[in-house]
């Protein structure tokens, strides 16, 4: 785990998850495209909370393949989450995850720290378990030109989470979004960090999606 703020008492904290590969048993790297994608998200986050007293931290793999079963990048999240509670006590702390990082976000939203998951394209497969949310927000930003990971997929795991107890699960689609987060890019960081200062402090911070986007019906497009 890398810990790209750490104010001296902490209130509360957010982590970043980048992707990954669906298979592959080779090294993760700091340097590898998916975890430099996520930099500028990180950035974004520590520049919208108008707030120092919140930790943010970005995860590090061991591998860069989920793996199967193993599933590796959630063990790898729990792991980190238990460093963070180590670190810096039992705070509510939000999972911000890309691609493979929000599927890891997903299964990690059991944890005792974590009370929401913001996840952007998220591969989330049908019949992901979505138990684990009970009492969790779970949000989703997800680009209608995405042809890596399936917006259709990413709206029936949110409709299963709102089913499942979530405290709240909402989607919206970003107008000729891509996987990578390139088109629109400026739309993607501003989007996902409002959302995660809005889950940490929803008194201060409003919520950038329509109301739209927790109901079941149309997703509303950004």
């Amino acid at each position: 785990m890398k810990v790209r703020r750490r104010p001296a008492h902490p209130r509360a904290a957010v982590l970043v998850l980048h992707g990954g590969q669906e298979t592959s048993e080779r090294p993760a790297r700091p340097w590898q495209l998916a975890a430099l994608r996520m930099n500028p998200v990180a950035r974004a986050v520590i520049a919208e909370l108008p707030y120092q007293d919140v930790l943010v931290a970005q995860v590090r793999y061991r591998l860069r393949g989920w793996n199967g079963d193993r599933a590796d990048a959630a063990r790898d999240t729990l792991r980190a989450l238990d460093a963070l509670a180590e670190l810096a006590g039992p705070v509510p702390t939000v999972l911000l995850g890309h691609s493979m990082g929000g599927r890891a976000a997903l299964r990690a939203a059991g944890h005792p720290l974590v009370t929401g998951v913001v996840a952007l394209a998220p591969w989330w497969p049908r019949g992901e378990p979505v138990e684990q949310a009970a009492g969790r927000h779970i949000v989703a930003l997800h680009g209608e030109r995405d042809y890596v990971t399936s917006p259709t997929e990413t709206a029936d795991c949110v409709r299963r989470a709102r089913e499942a107890g979530a405290a709240r699960a909402g989607l919206a689609f970003i107008a000729d979004g891509d996987h990578g987060m390139l088109r629109r890019h400026g739309l993607w960081h501003h989007t996902a960090a409002a959302l995660v200062a809005h889950l940490l402090d929803p008194g201060s911070s409003p919520d950038p999606l329509p109301a739209g986007s927790y109901g079941v019906g149309e997703v509303p497009v950004l």
